[in-house]
């Protein structure tokens, strides 16, 4: 945690070790009961349930593992799992919602210090050296209650603009799924094994070659590299023979699929892009068969029914009015997906005003 050379006029810097006292759990998941009365804190965001307590008071509780470190504020009883910290016992100069936002405004502090290779993880240390600015009391519950009202507002604006965002990307799902169950009177009703082939991928060593031409994609359409060779041609639906099977992908270009990859490809009775959008309404967990990761095989494939126009100028008229549909739904996303991340933009920068003195 940086030292401070500029101060707001009558703001003193604190250590949050000589303000607080600052404990772990003592618990492990195990002791967690869902039928228990006293929150329990593990290193998720989840608040679960515990027969015991082990604290009563206001306190700040972090993670001590993890990717972000954010506090929570808790009044009553609880108890905590060994790697979650508790700060508690603030003096009486300081306000403890004051602290939480600091922390909060601080939390990539907690990022950049913690360690491990794999899980980072945070040590006692990292939180008693913590160098807080604090200005007088009167002063810190001045700033709690102005950024109380002001995140409020934010948070009801961050949830409509989530809710828009998640409504938007329900309208689209909805039209391509009432596209393929209010299916017309003219519609042919076929197996896929007779309608599409599905090619299986193959390992890409042999095949594998920085300079290619031809990506190696996976089952989620990771490029795995490039080859001089490809088993599908461009307009195949690929989907996750293992793994990722619930997200087909339109490849418009040559590729080589990988041995956890299908690659489904049209027969003349159906358009390519008729097909994919098939794919995207079909719930392929359906058909899992995995016991730890997702798996679909081959002959569960073929079996699954589809039903289409038979004119193909009927189905590029579907496929038209979908990829309209789903441009606009994109366009509303980004300009939801914006919103959002301005609010938080925003509130970043409030933090920044309250710390440096400007409210």
């Amino acid at each position: 945690m940086c030292k401070y050379k500029h101060l707001p006029k009558g703001w003193k810097v604190k250590k949050l070790g000589e303000i607080s006292n600052i404990k772990t759990g003592k618990s492990n998941a195990v002791d967690a009961d869902i039928n228990g009365k006293y929150a329990f804190f593990d290193r998720s965001k989840k608040i679960k349930k515990s027969n015991r307590f082990l604290f009563d008071c206001e306190s700040l509780i972090i993670p001590g593992e993890g990717a972000q470190f954010f506090p929570r504020y808790y009044s009553g009883k609880f108890d905590l799992h060994q790697r979650v910290y508790v700060i508690f016992n603030f003096h009486n100069s300081v306000h403890i919602r004051f602290v939480e936002y600091y922390l909060i405004f601080s939390h990539k502090y907690f990022e950049e210090v913690a360690v491990g290779a794999t899980v980072k993880s945070l040590r006692l240390r990292h939180f008693t050296e913590i160098q807080i600015p604090f200005p007088s009391l009167s002063k810190q519950k001045f700033i709690v209650v102005t950024l109380n009202k002001t995140f409020a507002k934010i948070t009801k604006a961050e949830a409509i603009a989530k809710t828009n965002l998640q409504n938007a990307k329900e309208l689209f799902e909805s039209y391509l799924n009432n596209v393929f169950e209010d299916k017309g009177d003219d519609w042919e009703e076929k197996t896929l094994g007779e309608v599409i082939e599905i090619r299986s991928g193959r390992n890409q060593k042999e095949v594998l070659n920085p300079n290619g031409k031809y990506p190696i994609l996976g089952s989620a359409g990771k490029v795995m590299g490039y080859a001089d060779k490809f088993l599908c041609v461009s307009g195949t639906t690929i989907i996750g023979r293992k793994g990722t099977i619930n997200k087909p992908l339109f490849i418009k270009t040559n590729f080589w699929n990988v041995d956890t990859a299908f690659g489904l490809i049209a027969s003349d009775k159906l358009t390519n892009e008729f097909l994919y959008y098939f794919c995207r309404s079909f719930n392929f967990k359906e058909l899992d068969k995995g016991t730890t990761l997702p798996s679909l095989v081959k002959k569960d494939l073929i079996k699954i029914t589809i039903s289409f126009p038979k004119l193909k100028n009927e189905q590029k008229q579907i496929v038209q009015k979908l990829e309209q549909l789903q441009s606009q739904v994109k366009k509303l996303e980004v300009i939801y997906q914006q919103k959002i991340t301005d609010l938080s933009e925003l509130k970043k920068s409030i933090l920044q005003k309250a710390f440096n003195g400007e409210l």
